[in-house]
Formats: structure tokens, sequence, C-alpha cells
């Protein structure tokens, strides 16, 4: 096999002449000019030496020593170093999406361990191997919900994660879905296929919901089980992986999960990893279920998703392995403590928690949030999410300590 080598004008010219245009150019002549980049501003030619100093050059201007409380679906957690170690080895990071029967016994391993996991932390029967996030994760239990009632509304709390709301907008639109958002729980629920509600809600309550006679789907952050009773009154729970060994990396990549109950197996969207032995009798793994229209007659399929994430379910289930049961307990317990402690010395400051519940995240009242946050960063602290011109809110995990926290109020 010939080294592959870059056409030769020849060539170039060639292949032009076959489609029956001049240049290149002609083949974007279909294109706006307005809508076209302009020429690139590209400095002379450097070396590897000069190369590798402009790059950290233009890196010592990144901000990375910032103490972070923000949250909202992204938190700081402390990761292990040996996730990345193992995570980055060439058997599993790999541009190839995971999901063939072919696939690895390793891999597939993994895609079961995990799916255990789930299941022992939110008291679920079976879970998928992964979604792409916690919102899409909320619109395909919506999606499962219908197609188990046969009734097309669905009820939503008012204090969901927004994000999460934007895409679940997304597919009940695409599927002629109407939704309807509460704030108490509407006593007749018989039209409805389910209701779906946030366990801690985005502003951090946490509350209890005893929800009879009709689908009930729970929307938890996986770091609360922790400490918090998993939600096994529902029929179907879901949420997003990234505070399990997940980086922040400015909103992205996370990977969701969803699980449910064993009656409601078939209905489940993704590909799920089984376990069982060959021939041999040794211990073999198989992807059991592929409910995707690849896979299976296209009215058939549950979803159209053509992916999931394997690498970021790879990366939870070594942060639950690393960690295990204890040190996961001491991370939620830790998370919540420091979260405590700041709410009761900002109280000390005149700063009021509007939420009453919480596990490591509360909304906060101030004169102005904008000249809060603005104080706060300025001594390189992230002080939280802004809601509105007076609320914020605060979240707090492991990784903050008492010092962060009285830096935190030092600019009050």
């Amino acid at each position: 096999m010939k080294n592959f080598l870059v056409h030769t004008d020849e060539i170039k010219k060639e292949m032009l002449s076959e489609i029956g245009v001049d240049c290149i150019e002609d083949l974007f002549v279909q294109i706006p000019q307005k809508a076209r980049m302009g020429e690139l501003a590209l400095s002379n030619p450097l070396s590897e030496l000069q190369t590798q100093k402009a790059v950290k050059s233009l890196a010592k201007k990144n901000k990375t020593d910032y103490i972070s409380f923000m949250g909202g679906g992204t938190y700081n957690k402390f990761i292990p170093a040996c996730i990345s170690q193992v995570a980055n080895r060439f058997e599993f990071l790999t541009a190839y999406t995971p999901y063939q029967p072919e696939i690895s016994q390793g891999t597939l391993q993994i895609m079961y361990e995990f799916q255990t996991m789930i299941c022992r932390l939110t008291g679920m029967d079976i879970s998928n191997a992964t979604m792409y996030d916690a919102a899409t994760a909320c619109a395909e239990a919506i999606l499962m919900a219908v197609r188990i009632s046969k009734k097309n509304k669905a009820l939503i709390s008012k204090n969901l994660n927004p994000e999460y709301v934007d895409v679940i907008k997304t597919y009940a639109w695409a599927n002629n879905i109407e939704l309807e958002f509460f704030e108490n729980l509407p006593a007749d629920t018989a039209d409805f296929a389910c209701v779906l509600v946030q366990i801690p809600d985005y502003y951090g309550e946490i509350k209890k919901f005893d929800i009879k006679d009709i689908l009930f789907i729970a929307c938890v952050d996986i770091s609360s089980l922790s400490v918090l009773e998993p939600p096994s009154n529902a029929d179907i729970v879901v949420g997003d992986i990234q505070p399990l060994g997940i980086p922040m990396n400015f909103g992205g990549p996370h990977a969701g999960f969803i699980a449910c109950k064993e009656k409601y197996l078939r209905q489940i969207p993704g590909r799920l990893a089984g376990k069982t032995v060959d021939t041999d009798g040794n211990t073999a793994y198989c992807l059991t279920i592929q409910t995707r229209e690849q896979h299976i007659k296209r009215e058939k399929a549950t979803s159209n998703i053509c992916s999931n994430q394997a690498l970021m379910g790879l990366c939870a289930t070594l942060y639950l392995t690393v960690t295990g049961e204890e040190g996961f307990k001491q991370t939620g317990y830790l998370s919540a403590k420091m979260a405590n402690t700041l709410s009761e010395k900002l109280a000390k400051k005149g700063i009021k928690t509007l939420t009453k519940n919480f596990y490591n995240e509360f909304v906060i009242e101030v004169s102005n949030s904008d000249e809060f946050l603005a104080k706060l960063k300025a001594i390189n602290i992230l002080g939280g999410i802004k809601l509105d011109e007076t609320h914020i809110l605060v979240a707090a995990t492991e990784m903050n300590t008492e010092e962060d926290i009285d830096c935190y109020l030092c600019s009050l």
C-alpha cells in the first residue's frame, strides 16, 4: 500500500476538468460572498520550537486559577489522576463509536459495569449504556412515557433546568407532544402520559413527591445519591454523569443516563450490554438490546440516537470504582458541608438563602447580582450563576475549602 500523498496540481486539474469546472473556487459560486470566511490572517511559518513558545504565550493569557462556586448542571469535582490515564489508553480512546456487535469485550464489560452502578445508585432495575446528556435523557424519557401510556401530554416541573426544558420542547414539537408546566402538581393527571420533576431541582431545593396513577420521571443529580435516598418510587430515572470523573471543559462533553423498571425494558432508548457465558463456560459480554433504527425496523425503533457516550461512561465507571462506596459518600458529605457552611456564613453577612432544603446548591438574594459577582471575579472567584437582577445560584463541592469560603466572604 502506497503512502498517502496530497493531490498534485496535475491531479487537481484533471479532477476539476472531469466535473466541468475551471478551479476549486467555482465549486462554491452558489454560496453568497457574505456567508464565506475571509482570508485567514496567518503569520509566516514557524518552526516547532517557535510554535511551542507562541502557544505557551497565548496560554498564559487564560485565567485558570479561579475558585469556582458555579453549578446549574456542571460542577467542579475532584477527579483522580488515574481516570485520564486509563481513559486515554488507545484501547478506549477512539474516534470509532463503540456500539457495533463486534465491539471489544473490554468496552462491553465497562458498559455493563456502568449500567450496574447506575442501577445501584438509582434503585432501578435497568439502565442503558449512557445518553448524550441529562437534557436528551429527559426528552427520551418523555417519549418512553408517551409510547407506554398512549397519551401525548406531559407534566413538567417549572423548576427543571431551563437548558433541559429547551431540549424537551424541541423533542415535543417534533413528536406532537403537549407540555404543561406546573408549580404545584395538579390533582387530576388522567390525561397526561407522565410527570417529570428534578431532585434536587434547578434551584437546589429537595422535595419529596408522592406521585401515583401516572408515570413518574425523576431527573436526579447523580452525586446527590451519595447522601440522599434514591427515588425508588419513580418509574424512570434520568440524569447527568458529569460529576462522576468528567471535567467541566467549558460545558462539555457531558453524558447522561436513563434507568427504569424492568417492565419498561423494551421502551428504553440506546443500547444495553449484557453478561453471559460462551460455549467454553467463560464470562462473555454482548449487546443485549439495540433499539435504534440502524438495528431494527424504523417504525419499531425507540430512538434515533445513533451514538452514545461510552468514553464518558468509562470515566464515570472508573470514578465510582476508584472512590468506592465510602469515598463516594465522603465526597457527597463534603459537598453538602461546604454548601451549608457557605450559606450560614453568608447569613451572618446579611445575605439570605432562599432555598430551604438543599444538598450543595442554593439561591441567594443580593441587592445587585452583577455588582456582587463582579466583586468576586475581581479576586478570582466565580461566585455563581446570575438568575436575575437580585438572585444568584451558588454551588459548593468537595473542591471548595474553608479558606475558599472565607475569600468569598471577604469581598462583601
